[in-house]
């Protein structure tokens, strides 16, 4: 969505594009290097508003209780019907712990205590970066929000791999494993990996 802000008896009014409209773009905007910039942007040719799209910040945790550790079958696209961690993306005005701990709440009803950061994974290829923590229930209370069909604790060997959601998630669990007993540690970072077309 773009808008663009014009200055009209000393107001700021703000115009919204038609969503209805096939280009789905402000006819105003065009693609080009605004001054003092290196990159390609949307700029507004009437008012010279330059619309900024940055990369999503998603907030999660490997959520754990007594060395088991809490999934979340998805009940949304995409990727429904299949496990993750809780976590989504980050709100305005929270922290990424608050975030973390709402992501928890939403989708597996659990109130979490968070230990530590435990990995930053940049996703380029979906301009994407995810703060993932190491958390803790302190009790096996949880139930499936609205955006989980089932919410479970697994042990390691119970992990159901092959029906993981995203490749992310694998990343965490195999983080958190090799971090368990660590009690100050560096933040991973992803692995090398290449994505596949159709996720």
């Amino acid at each position: 969505m773009y808008f663009c802000f014009l200055r009209q008896c000393g107001r700021l009014a703000f115009a919204m594009t038609d969503k209805t409209k096939a280009s789905g773009v402000c006819p105003h905007f065009v693609r080009r290097v605004p001054e003092g910039d290196t990159s390609e942007r949307d700029v507004c040719g009437a008012c010279g508003h330059i619309h900024y799209s940055n990369p999503k910040i998603v907030v999660g945790s490997v959520v754990t209780h007594d060395d088991h550790i809490l999934l979340c079958r998805r009940a949304i696209d995409p990727r429904k019907n299949f496990w993750t961690l809780p976590a989504g993306f980050m709100e305005e005005h929270e922290t990424p712990e608050e975030g973390a701990k709402r992501e928890a709440r939403e989708e597996a009803c659990a109130d979490i205590v968070i230990d530590t950061l435990l990995a930053v994974y940049a996703v380029p290829h979906i301009s994407q970066v995810h703060l993932m923590y190491r958390a803790k229930i302190e009790q096996p209370v949880f139930s499936p929000g609205p955006e989980s069909l089932e919410v479970k604790l697994f042990s390691w060997d119970e992990i159901p791999w092959g029906a993981l959601a995203f490749p992310s998630v694998k990343w965490a669990l195999d983080h958190w494993r090799e971090s368990k007993d660590l009690q100050a540690f560096s933040p991973y970072s992803a692995p090398a990996w290449a994505p596949r077309r159709s996720i």
